[in-house]
């Protein structure tokens, strides 16, 4: 398979999206880097090659979401491939309403399971297409913001961005 990659300019910096044939977002995340978006991937689900393009489904949503309508990531396709914990997990991050973010074991509550706390971060941690599975909604149990793959400054940012609207 081969992917499109696409850089949109946004308030947090430049974010990136790897889109498969189908239109559905693989890897997305605050870079300008290619590499930094296939390291997302697990080696095996990496595709074969990546050219530069447009996915305009994708950058409306992420232009929309900038400019306060939150719910347009929602409806954007992604492709992730986990066990079936992550698996109900990511779907649980795309039910957390924007402005209402959940401490890490309300997560692994709304995921099925109470006791997977260590297991919901992880799959947080793992969440190949941020913004579009909204990982940046969880924090921890002190409500400190705990860990992002793209940096605290841009889950703050968007924390922040979330709580106007809400």
């Amino acid at each position: 398979m081969t992917a499109l990659i696409q850089f949109l300019p946004t308030p947090d910096g430049p974010f990136g999206v790897l889109v498969d044939e189908d239109g559905r977002v693989l890897a997305s995340g605050w870079t300008d880097s290619p590499a930094a978006l296939l390291a997302r991937l697990r080696p095996d689900r990496r595709p074969a090659g990546a050219r530069s393009g447009t996915a305009p489904a994708v950058a409306d949503a992420v232009e929309a979401y900038y400019s306060g309508e939150h719910a347009a990531i929602d409806a954007v396709p992604v492709r992730q491939d986990g066990g079936p914990f992550r698996t109900e997990a990511w779907v649980a991050l795309r039910r957390i309403a924007p402005g209402r973010p959940l401490t890490y074991t309300q997560f692994a509550t709304a995921a099925g399971r109470p006791s997977a706390v260590r297991a919901a971060a992880s799959a947080c941690a793992t969440n190949a297409v941020a913004l579009f599975v909204p990982c940046h909604r969880v924090l921890r149990t002190d409500g400190s913001l705990g860990g992002f793959a793209w940096g605290t400054a841009v889950k703050a940012s968007l924390l922040a961005r979330e709580a106007v609207a809400a």
